[in-house]
């Protein structure tokens, strides 16, 4: 029996469709076969992940022309879950992004949404390639 699942969405850049892909991404982790001490909370990971990628996607990369789509890719093979944004706006360092800063009298947000993909995920990394943008994100499951 084959477990691989492959889910392929193209939305608009809006954020309103945010909460669909997320429940989109807690259904495909309630269907992936994972160690119990990953099963609860893998749902909620997903969904925050493709939420903050996403939030990233339309706030910076597609937002000097939102009328451009965002295509969400989630592939589970092998016992590696991936996630793939891509979008088509302005790129970025994904390594020149700061830490955040958790302290309460410096409340700058920048760097937060990466941080939160890194601590959910094994590995992050923000390539182009054949003329996207491409926020990949790997985790082993298992």
């Amino acid at each position: 029996m084959k477990n691989d699942i492959d889910v392929d969405i193209t939305i608009p850049s809006h954020t309103r469709f945010l909460r669909i892909i997320g429940k989109i991404g807690e259904k495909v982790a309630e269907e992936i076969n994972c160690p119990a001490e990953l099963r609860a909370a893998l749902p909620g990971h997903l969904a925050v992940v493709l939420t903050e990628g996403l939030v990233n996607a339309i706030k910076h990369a597609n937002s000097a022309e939102p009328t451009k789509d965002i295509h969400v890719r989630i592939n589970f093979s092998h016992k590696d879950l991936v996630v793939r944004i891509y979008d088509n706006g302005i790129g970025f360092d994904l390594d020149a992004v700061p830490e955040p800063s958790f302290n309460s009298h410096e409340m700058d947000d920048k760097g937060r949404g990466i941080f939160i993909l890194r601590s959910l995920m094994d590995t992050v990394k923000y390539v182009r390639s054949d003329g996207e943008n491409v926020l990949e994100m790997k985790k082993r499951i298992g």
